[in-house]
């Protein structure tokens, strides 16, 4: 109740300068050990939630995705809210500012956000330090992309360079391909490009030692031969599971306006519109693989309800972004209590 009613004075600013503001506020907050015990009291969650995938052990199956921290500037205050994993990023070999502003957009009748944000990050280095100095144990995952400049041609050195960078400071990879909002880069979900760069990812990742998890983000509007080529490349390249879904382009069937829809203009729609489409991707892809590719499930998650029903469709782990900016700090702790 007392989030709902901030929420309403909240959504009346620009979402982007909100997401900051709120971060600075959790930091500080962070600092208080009234507000501290208090998280660690609430977002305490059932040792029976427990899950090891890939010999990680994750302390719940609820992870904060890509997005939301990009820089890895917040991972122990975001730790402190209960999550079983925040996986940062996207980020890139050089510091890029992203789209032009203003680039977040809520759709508050449809429990949605689109974002053409465009990859912005302070880079790998900058990233890669902070994940050096954070304090907290949590389970991180490093999601990596290309910068803007670079060509499809030359994508793999970007991946590269962004896998080198976080090897030692990330507990798992997962690969960016599917992302709306820089240009062209879809195209390297093709089969062809895809299997390049994943192989020679893979080929990296067995000669630096102790071999981390590489997962694929995929977009949701995949055609299913699509997903039949996605099933082959992961078996083939023998990368180790993937990030269902990313954000979707499709605007159908929203109960916003259409003037609204069509003033925000491009990007990724995310939220509740994509529950489904989501989940029928995660639901293809484990009965078309046999249950043999694990799958992290993100897309429309904002209830226990909603993760157990990701969850049966075949997923092992849940990651929420639009659902934590929707239903506040608690969300965790909210789904973990249902599950």
């Amino acid at each position: 109740m007392m989030y709902r009613l901030l929420k309403y004075f909240l959504f009346k600013k620009d979402p982007e300068y909100i997401h900051y503001w709120a971060m600075r506020m959790l930091n500080r907050a962070s600092g208080i050990t009234f507000v501290r015990n208090f998280f660690k009291k609430e977002c305490t969650t059932n040792p029976n939630l427990e899950r090891e995938l890939w010999g990680i052990k994750f302390k719940n199956p609820v992870g904060l995705a890509a997005g939301f921290d990009k820089d890895a500037k917040f991972i122990d205050e975001l730790s402190m809210l209960g999550f079983g994993f925040i996986e940062i990023g996207t980020v890139t070999p050089l510091p890029q500012p992203g789209n032009d502003k203003p680039r977040l957009f809520r759709l508050p009748k449809d429990n949605a956000l689109v974002n053409r944000m465009g990859f912005n990050n302070d880079g790998v280095v900058a990233a890669a330090e902070r994940l050096r100095q954070r304090k907290s144990d949590i389970v991180i995952g490093g999601n990596i992309g290309k910068n803007k400049v670079t060509p499809n041609e030359d994508a793999d050195d970007d991946y590269e360079k962004c896998f080198r960078a976080l090897y030692d400071v990330v507990d798992y990879f997962t690969v960016n391909v599917s992302s709306p909002n820089t240009p062209n880069l879809r195209a390297l979900q093709e089969k062809e490009p895809l299997q390049k760069l994943l192989t020679r990812l893979q080929i990296i990742n067995s000669q630096l030692g102790k071999e981390k998890p590489i997962l694929l983000k995929i977009a949701p509007d995949l055609t299913l031969e699509q997903l039949n080529d996605i099933i082959e490349i992961v078996e083939n390249t023998r990368i180790h599971g993937l990030v269902a879904t990313n954000t979707t382009i499709d605007r159908s069937g929203l109960a916003s306006s259409q003037a609204e829809i069509d003033a925000i203009g491009a990007g990724g729609l995310s939220g509740q519109p994509m529950k489904d489409k989501a989940t029928d991707v995660i639901r293809y892809i484990h009965q078309k693989s046999h249950g043999k590719i694990p799958i992290m499930a993100v897309g429309g998650i904002f209830t226990a309800a909603d993760a157990q029903e990701k969850l049966d469709a075949g997923a092992s782990l849940v990651q929420v972004y639009t659902g934590f900016i929707y239903e506040g700090p608690l969300i965790v702790k909210n789904i973990c209590s249902g599950l």
